[in-house]
C-alpha cells in the first residue's frame, strides 16, 4: 500500500499490527515533526508507544534508513511501516483465575491478586496477569509493548488492586494519555510503620534508578525525574499508621520509596526497609514461632479515576482491602489502637 502527500484523502484512517507493509510520502506542510507522533497523528487506532516501539525495532524507516523516535521529518521524506503481529500471540494462554470488577466493550477492570507479576520480565515468561488475559479474552490491545497485551499501567507483583486493561487500540492511546497527562486519580492504601507528624502532607522527591543496586530505586535529588505524592492519615496506632496515598506521577515504586524516605516504610516491605509483623508483636506477648501476618508489601490500589475511552465519562473503580491486609489493620485496631 502505498500513500502519498500529507494532505492526500486517501490516507487510511488504521493501520492493524501484522498486515501488509505501508509506504508514505511526508507532504509540504509537515516540518519539524517527530516521526512517532506524526504516525501516531496519522493512524490512531496505534498508541504511540506501540508506534515508538515499531520503529526502535526498525519496523519503520525514513528513506531507507532506520531512525529513532524523536527523528524530525521533513518534506517529501519517505516512511515504510512494517508492522509486527501482534505480541498477544507471543503469549501462552493460562488458566489463572481474575477477579474482575467490570467489563465491557472497551476495558476490563481487574482487582490484582498479590504475588503475580503483570507481564513476562527476566525469565518469568509463565504465571503472570498477561498469560491470563490471554486465556480470558481473544481481545487485547497491543499494550505497553512486546509481551504486554492489553496493559496500560501497572502494579508491583505484590501490589494488589485496581488495574484497567484495554481491548483495542483506540482505548489503549486514550487511557495512556491520561496517564501520561497526570488526569488519571489513583488512591492506594498502606500500612506503614511509626505514625507522621504531620496528618497530611506532600511528598516532592525524584526518584531514579538506585546507584548500586538495580531492582531498587532511590530519591536522587541530581538525576532523578519529578515525583509527588500526596499522603494522609487516616488512623493511627501504637507503631504503625493506616495511610491514604494519592500519587501525583507514576513512577516505579514512587510510593514505596517515597514512605521509606520519610522514615515510615510499609510493613514488610523488606526491599525498603518494611519489617515483618508477627502476631506475638503485636499482641505484646513473648517471642512465638509464628507466621508474619501479612508477608508481602502491605500496599493495595484502592481506587482508579479515569475517562471512559468510548462514552468520555469519569468512571471510578474500586476494590477492597484483601484478606491479609484487613487481617492486619483488624489486629492493629485490636492491640495497638491509641
Amino acid at each position: 500500500m502505498s500513500v502519498e502527500g500529507d494532505l492526500q484523502n486517501n490516507i487510511p484512517e488504521s493501520l492493524e499490527p501484522g498486515g501488509e507493509p505501508v509506504t508514505l510520502r511526508v507532504g509540504s506542510s509537515v516540518r519539524e515533526r517527530r516521526i512517532d507522533k506524526y504516525l501516531h497523528g496519522r493512524f490512531s487506532n496505534l498508541s504511540r508507544r506501540f508506534l515508538q516501539d515499531a520503529i526502535k525495532a526498525d519496523a519503520v524507516t525514513v528513506n531507507g534508513k532506520a531512525v529513532k523516535p524523536s527523528f524530525k521529518l521533513s518534506p517529501g521524506d519517505i516512511i515504510d511501516l512494517t508492522l509486527p503481529e501482534p505480541p498477544s500471540k507471543d503469549i501462552l494462554p493460562e488458566d489463572i483465575p481474575l477477579d474482575i470488577i467490570y467489563e465491557d466493550d472497551d476495558i476490563i477492570i481487574l482487582n490484582k491478586q498479590p504475588d503475580i507479576l503483570v507481564h513476562p520480565a527476566r525469565g518469568n515468561t509463565h504465571g503472570t496477569l498477561v498469560n491470563a488475559l490471554a486465556f480470558y479474552s481473544d481481545r487485547l490491545s497491543s499494550g505497553l509493548g512486546e509481551f504486554r497485551p492489553g496493559i496500560v499501567h501497572r502494579l508491583d507483583r505484590n501490589t494488589t488492586g485496581v488495574m484497567v486493561v484495554t481491548k483495542d487500540e483506540t482505548a489503549q492511546w486514550k487511557i495512556a494519555g491520561q496517564f501520561e497527562n497526570r488526569q488519571v486519580n489513583k488512591t492506594y492504601i498502606a500500612v506503614a510503620h511509626g505514625v507522621p507528624d504531620l496528618t497530611r502532607d506532600r511528598i516532592n522527591a525524584p526518584l531514579g534508578m538506585h546507584p548500586k543496586i538495580r531492582e531498587k530505586y532511590a530519591v536522587r535529588p541530581e538525576i532523578g525525574k519529578e515525583s509527588v505524592t500526596f499522603y494522609e492519615v487516616l488512623e493511627s496506632f501504637r507503631g504503625y499508621s493506616l495511610l491514604r496515598m494519592t500519587p501525583k506521577t507514576g513512577r516505579t515504586h514512587q510510593i514505596r520509596v517515597h514512605l521509606a524516605y520519610i522514615k515510615h516504610p510499609i510493613v514488610a516491605d523488606d526491599m525498603y526497609g518494611g519489617k515483618f509483623v508477627y502476631p506475638w508483636q503485636l499482641e505484646d506477648a513473648e517471642p512465638a514461632g509464628q507466621d508474619p501476618i501479612i508477608d508481602r508489601v502491605a500496599l493495595h490500589a484502592a481506587s482508579l479515576e479515569f475517562k471512559h475511552p468510548k462514552t468520555e465519562q469519569m468512571v471510578k473503580f474500586e476494590a477492597p482491602l484483601p484478606k491479609d491486609m484487613q487481617n492486619l489493620l483488624d489486629m492493629l485496631r485490636k492491640y495497638r489502637k491509641e
